[in-house]
């Protein structure tokens, strides 16, 4: 399995074309640390006037960050990079271990958060969240697996948050003995 994922992995980086390029360095940056994902819960926060969504989004980003980064710490598996000098990376190689991919964990998260509020959207977002998984392989800084396991990881943070926050309401209102506001 693993030299089935160095091969894929290989064969990406060696078939780059050169208009696609840009492309996928734009999605690599925009979804660093989730900004691009941010951004957009924020928009459709306010066109949905619902600003939990924003809330849940940036909570869902960041579990699945901290998460991910703890993962890489635990888990020693080199980037491409450092295995295969050639062809160079896209983008600046980060100096954290490979797997999960934190894009990936982050971008998978939010887009599954967003989902949760319009399942109609779910396969825009989801497919937004794919292209910048895959831009982690085409720029030449991630593994296929790597970003499969973050993308894995950031639906069950999704689901795990959608599962455990609407119940935190009903437990602040247990002892406040207060409604909580509806939002």
């Amino acid at each position: 399995m693993i030299q089935l994922d160095r091969r894929l992995e290989r064969w990406v980086v060696q078939h780059r074309t050169d208009w696609l390029d840009p492309v996928f360095r734009g999605l690599t940056y925009a979804a660093t640390q989730g900004l691009l994902w941010l951004l957009l819960a924020l928009v459709l926060a306010y066109v949905w006037r619902r600003p939990s969504v924003f809330l849940y989004v940036v909570l869902a980003d960041a579990v699945a960050d901290v998460t991910s980064t703890a993962l890489r710490a635990a888990i020693p598996r080199q980037r491409p990079p450092l295995r295969y000098p050639e062809p160079a990376p896209l983008v600046h190689v980060p100096a954290s271990h490979s797997f999960p991919s934190g894009h990936s964990a982050t971008s998978f998260a939010c887009a599954a958060m967003l989902a949760s509020f319009r399942p109609r959207l779910a396969p825009s977002l989801l497919l937004l969240a794919a292209a910048v998984a895959y831009s982690r392989v085409y720029v030449g800084v991630h593994y296929p697996l790597d970003v499969l396991g973050g993308a894995v990881l950031g639906v069950a943070v999704a689901a795990a948050l959608r599962i455990t926050i609407p119940r935190l309401p009903a437990a602040v209102r247990r002892r406040s003995g207060r409604a909580p506001r509806a939002d």
